[in-house]
């Protein structure tokens, strides 16, 4: 995806410049198109881009040290095409102070014993396509770092509906598709689904991988969005035909796609309870921005409003998507919990152990029930080392945001903020 002229402030912004003033390096990780190199160039003084820049990378490849010459802040957009740049830039760090580097990287690095700790010298930030507050579509009323404080839900109708909703869930979080309209973006998102099958994965290091059934994983996966579908299902539902697929591949498909951070698997909380084995513990499916799901399904909005329940699903996915960026800005951790008939589509984890639960449902119609599920997790803990949720809360895609009588919060998407 092209970069778009203009640049709009990221949540990731302060979180950049805080890692700057505190260690010799950032690592700046996420998603191919998510931002990170818009937002790294915004704290630069210098830069290289071994990804579109050959010369550099070959010189890189015969001597990395030639990467680190320019003003510091210096970026290094893509470092992981010119691996060994890593211990010079860790060198560095040890001898220049703080701010000196600025990392990108679209794909993880394989772990490698030549590759020294960058404990102590780099923060790693990881980015992840824009929120609906970064792209303008939240009045900002409800914050989620109030409602782990237990402040009760007051918001406007942002005035989303529910083909807003189709729109936002097919166009994504992309930076460079904002203003684009929705066919030009599943264009441009289909492309990204082949490039990431036939391109990116064959960058990384380790065993090759099929683009054919890598395609095919991406699909499963869309159509098991928000779900806890076992590798094993997964197998089953790529190899419904005549070509059959095993769980140790797509098992290896899914650690590759995390690696590149298209995979976005959402973990299960574990309370302090004592009897905790009972929670379910797989985490829940989920790519880095539902838009891919729609893509690799070969969905748009007309066919999502025909499809209620799918896209019920996708607006859980963007749902989890925001409020992972915006538990972020302080500090906290998003999961999902199960047990038996009890559920919460999304834990909000402070390292100080408050947390909020949270049930996601498209339409108001929906929030009966969510309330329910929320009420008897909350009973559920009562007693427990773990503690009383700081709130308790249904996201919706439209209407008023509100406390109701039995303490749980009502929030439209559209008013959620960090």
């Amino acid at each position: 995806m092209n970069e778009f002229a203009g640049y709009l402030p990221r949540l990731a912004d302060a979180e950049v410049g805080a890692a700057l003033s505190a260690a010799g390096a950032v690592l700046i990780e996420g998603a191919r198109g998510c931002g990170k190199t818009m937002t790294a160039v915004q704290r630069a003084a210098s830069e290289v881009r071994l990804d579109t820049n050959k010369r550099a990378r070959e010189a890189g490849l015969l001597d990395p040290s030639l990467l680190l010459d320019g003003a510091r802040p210096r970026l290094i957009d893509e470092w992981q095409l010119v691996p060994d740049v890593w211990n010079h830039v860790r060198r560095a760090a040890d001898d220049g102070g703080a701010g000196g580097f600025i990392l990108t990287g679209s794909a993880e690095a394989r772990e490698d014993r030549s590759r020294h700790s960058g404990a102590g010298r780099f923060i790693r930030v990881l980015m992840r396509p824009m929120s609906l507050a970064e792209m303008g579509y939240s009045t900002g009323d409800v914050s989620v770092a109030a409602l782990l404080e237990g402040v009760p839900a007051r918001a406007v109708d942002p005035g989303l509906d529910i083909r807003a909703i189709a729109e936002i869930v097919t166009r994504g979080g992309w930076p460079a598709l904002r203003e684009r309209t929705v066919n030009d973006a599943l264009l441009v998102l289909n492309g990204y689904l082949e490039e990431t099958a036939r391109v990116d994965l064959r960058r990384l290091e380790g065993p090759s991988h099929d683009a054919a059934n890598v395609l095919r994983t991406l699909r499963a996966l869309a159509r098991n969005i928000a779900t806890t579908a076992k590798s094993q299902a997964l197998a089953r539902d790529i190899g419904a035909g005549d070509d059959p697929i095993d769980r140790e591949t797509v098992m290896a498909y899914l650690a590759a796609l995390a690696r590149i951070f298209v995979v976005d698997d959402l973990p299960a909380w574990s309370p302090t309870l004592r009897a905790a084995s009972r929670a379910r513990t797989a985490p829940k499916r989920h790519l880095v921005d539902p838009s891919l799901a729609v893509a690799a399904m070969g969905a748009d909005p007309d066919r999502l409003l025909a499809e209620v329940d799918t896209l019920g699903l996708l607006f859980e996915a963007l749902v989890v998507r925001d409020l992972r960026i915006y538990a972020r800005t302080v500090g906290a951790s998003v999961m999902h919990y199960m047990e038996q008939r009890i559920e919460a589509d999304a834990i909000v984890e402070r390292r100080d152990g408050r947390w909020a639960a949270f049930e996601i449902k498209l339409g108001p119609s929906q929030v009966e029930a969510g309330a329910a599920s929320l009420l008897a997790l909350a009973r559920r803990m009562e007693g427990s080392r773990q503690g009383p949720a700081s709130s308790l809360n249904v996201v919706t895609g439209w209407g008023y945001g509100y406390r109701r009588p039995d303490g749980v919060n009502v929030i439209p998407i559209g008013a959620l903020a960090p």
